[in-house]
């Protein structure tokens, strides 16, 4: 089943045309990463999808939906959790507040049913911080926040953008396992990445994105094997 599927879109900021004809798909329990350097469109095309930034031509169809032209929180209710670059955490609230402000019977509730519990079963060190304020928080610790605080609302697909950027290698491996988690309990997810290595352990398929477009698809392991693409897009 095609839970995600973006088709000639394009996006603007101002008079700045963005994104060029983007077309990728999502598969429901699949993990599927864009890939890209640094203001290669990434970020542009995960809020384009929460309508955050607005598409002026395509559709993006969700679940069967076209979402364009709603607006984020409609978006968010069909089942769509966007975990931003910048975290956006409540820094005067407590990791348990965080988590139990977002705590909503969304469209995933059925199969995952998520609790402050279980997303301390799954992020084991937030436990023992329960009770501190999400400003003396760790970056790594706050990007385990950030995700748990997503799944609170009981997604079906969850949007990750840059979700090791700048934090630890030993957090970078925690998230690594536990995205693996995700997807073994059917969780479908889209991420934007640049760390190739963390993108190769955890995804299924890959789209490489460069200046708006989208310059190559394929499995992570064709990508892999593809220097010359890795050479061109992502400096590697």
């Amino acid at each position: 089943m095609m839970r995600l599927e973006l088709k000639d879109i394009h996006t603007y900021y101002g008079s700045s045309h963005i994104l060029f004809g983007i077309e990728l798909a999502v598969s429901e329990g699949q993990v599927v990463c864009l890939l890209g350097r640094n203001g290669a469109g990434k970020t542009t095309t995960m809020r384009t999808i929460m309508g955050l930034a607005r598409a002026t031509e395509g559709a993006i169809v969700f679940n069967g939906r076209n979402l364009i032209g709603m607006e984020p929180y409609q978006i968010a209710a069909l089942g769509i959790g966007f975990v931003p670059d910048d975290r956006l955490i409540f820094p005067d609230l407590t990791v348990r507040e965080n988590l139990e402000i977002a705590g909503r019977k969304g469209p995933g509730a059925e199969k995952f049913d998520w609790t402050v519990e279980k997303i301390y079963d799954l992020f084991p060190v937030l436990r023992p911080l329960d009770r501190r304020l999400g400003a003396y928080l760790s970056g790594g610790e706050q990007q385990m926040l950030t995700v748990g605080r997503t799944l609170m609302g009981n997604p079906l697909l969850l949007l990750l953008d840059e979700p090791v950027e700048g934090v630890a290698p030993i957090v970078v491996q925690e998230l690594s396992d536990k995205i693996l988690k995700l997807k073994s309990m059917g969780l479908t997810i889209l991420m934007a990445e640049q760390n190739l290595r963390f993108a190769t352990r955890i995804s299924d398929f890959a789209y490489v994105i460069d200046k708006g477009r989208i310059r190559y698809q394929g499995t992570m392991q064709e990508l892999a094997l593809d220097d010359e693409v890795k050479r061109k897009y992502l400096m590697i």
